[in-house]
């Protein structure tokens, strides 16, 4: 009965998989722009930002939730992380997370985070008060992501996570729901050979309303009367994307891992991205990270239509890791992200594993 449930949950996710790489994504660079909620794919997570996307198949812990749902499965009680991004350093720009995972039974893990992405506050403006007198509003974006995944095997794990998304200001709210749907393949004699696959932001168009679609008219034919107008929101779709990755991990005797890692990103609102990246661990105190992502146009000038992207596709990343006590772990993680513009991306991470 184990083994043909664990058949229907691998193919059906397979089906899911391929069916919408069909007929969703073609890696357009000319719809760039034109999906909402972009926060989505913002890697909130120090430890995985540091190597990019390049750990997608082998990613472990409360990052998985965002990389690879099906990774959280290697948790073996609980698992805590904070983590604090400053977006583009020097915009005003912030990110805050935390979350947790705990085993609920002997192959099923359960977790909850919370991303809350800060844009600033920024100046009101009409038509005719254009010189910024009106003072400032502050957008507020938040994602609450609910995961679960499943170990069929020793090799095969799989899980979901339902995202719960939020995007509003003082008179205006636009909410949402989406799918991220991932899997992890282990193999080799140590264990030391990953393939992995996600699928994420499946789900809805989104739609804005409230009060802030509505202004006050005095059409002349009214003889002095008002009217409230109301303008119809159009709706907009989620960055859907589709992650296929890889990572071998070369161990050593002396307690030491470098893992080289790959993964391929077909986005159906931007271009393609390939990422490479390497992590190094010795003997699990000191982890070091560095990523580089692949996209066309990168290298190009920002100011031209080629180049699409802020970030010039390089990541760093380190991490110190030690025990405190018998059964308990704490671990502090920074991530670097290069851009062409501003100071970078810097994301500064606190973790405890029991």
């Amino acid at each position: 009965m184990k083994k043909l449930f664990k058949s229907i949950v691998i193919v059906s996710l397979t089906i899911l998989v391929l069916g919408y790489s069909n007929t969703v994504f073609a890696g357009n660079k000319d719809r760039t722009g034109q999906a909402g909620a972009t926060e989505l794919l913002i890697n909130p997570w120090a430890s995985t930002a540091g190597w990019g996307n390049a750990g997608m198949s082998s990613v472990h812990g409360v990052e998985a939730m965002w990389s690879n749902v099906a990774g959280i499965t290697a948790t073996s009680s609980i698992d805590l992380n904070f983590s604090y991004t400053n977006w583009l350093n020097g915009s005003g720009v912030n990110a805050y997370s935390f979350g947790f995972l705990a085993r609920v039974s002997e192959s099923v893990v359960a977790g909850l985070y919370v991303m809350s992405f800060n844009p600033g506050e920024i100046y009101r403006t009409d038509t005719e008060n254009p010189d910024m007198t009106l003072g400032t509003f502050k957008p507020t974006l938040m994602n609450i992501n609910i995961a679960v995944a499943k170990s069929f095997s020793n090799s095969i794990h799989a899980g979901f996570v339902i995202k719960i998304i939020n995007e509003s200001i003082s008179d205006m709210v636009g909410t949402g729901v989406a799918l991220d749907a991932g899997i992890q393949y282990v193999t080799g004699i140590t264990d030391n050979i990953h393939f992995g696959i996600t699928l994420k932001n499946i789900g809805p168009t989104m739609k804005f309303s409230g009060d802030g679609l509505s202004f006050v008219s005095n059409p002349e034919s009214f003889w002095g009367s008002s009217l409230t107008v109301i303008h119809r929101a159009d709706q907009f779709e989620l960055p859907t994307q589709l992650n296929i990755a890889a990572a071998y991990d070369f161990n050593f005797t002396n307690g030491s891992r470098l893992t080289a890692a790959g993964c391929f990103s077909s986005n159906s609102f931007s271009k393609d991205q390939v990422t490479l990246g390497l992590e190094g661990s010795f003997k699990d105190f000191l982890m070091l990270r560095a990523g580089y992502t692949i996209e066309n146009g990168i290298w190009g000038d920002i100011e031209t239509p080629e180049c699409t992207n802020v970030s010039n596709g390089l990541s760093l990343g380190a991490s110190i890791q030690a025990p405190l006590g018998e059964d308990m772990k704490v671990s502090v993680d920074y991530s670097y992200q290069h851009t062409h513009h501003w100071n970078g991306t810097h994301t500064v991470g606190a973790r405890i594993i029991f």
